[in-house]
């Protein structure tokens, strides 16, 4: 009898506490949340949305464990990131060291936000993953609720990518500052000729 689990959270049980399993990183990025700004995309997300710009981050397996230690130098070295976003993935599936990274960073005058598939209310709520509310209460910016294709917006003038998601503003300072678009691109060529695209561009998409 095969008694392999099937659970596909099964794989964060493997990530060492103090890290983190992540899709990828870039700095200074400027698509992905007010100013110039860090990114962190965590590795898993059991929603699969169609239309999905990161599907290579469903998978639950251990992609790249990073610690919230050298997360946080590495943040921290740059000075042209003022602030820092958690996406995905789904941030709130690691949320207690994904807590512990915006502690840090933010007792160095940094601002953190997230973006989730996940409702404010169901992380509100008794179901709500482990260390939900412990996130919660560092974050500066929420934007919360799942990609819905059929309800995607494809403006270069929204922050968010469908007109289900909403934009929490936890910190009074963002309220004039949400002016990002969601419906745009952004390429990263790094020293080794390797590159990374984030944002999202479905106003091609025909």
């Amino acid at each position: 009898m095969d008694t392999k689990s099937t659970n596909p959270y099964s794989s964060l049980k493997n990530v060492p506490s103090g890290y983190l399993n992540i899709m990828g990183y870039v700095d200074e990025s400027e698509v992905n949340g007010p100013g110039s700004r860090a990114v962190v995309w965590v590795q898993g997300c059991k929603r699969e949305c169609g239309g999905c710009f990161n599907t290579e981050s469903w998978s639950f397996e251990i992609n790249r464990l990073e610690s919230v230690d050298s997360l946080a130098k590495k943040i921290l070295s740059k000075p042209g990131n003022k602030g820092l976003t958690f996406s995905g993935g789904e941030p709130f599936l690691q949320a207690t060291e994904l807590a512990s990274l915006a502690r840090r960073v933010k007792a160095s005058g940094l601002n953190v936000m997230a973006f989730t598939g996940f409702t404010l209310d169901k992380l509100r709520s008794q179901q709500a993953p482990v260390g939900s509310q412990e996130l919660l209460e560092q974050l500066d910016i929420l934007i919360d609720g799942p990609f819905i294709k059929s309800l995607a917006i494809n403006s270069p003038n929204s922050p968010v990518s469908s007109s289900n998601q909403r934009v929490r503003i936890f910190n009074p300072d963002f309220q004039d500052k949400i002016t990002w678009a969601s419906d745009q691109i952004e390429i990263h060529v790094f020293k080794d000729g390797s590159r990374l695209v984030t944002g999202y561009q479905g106003w091609r998409e025909q």
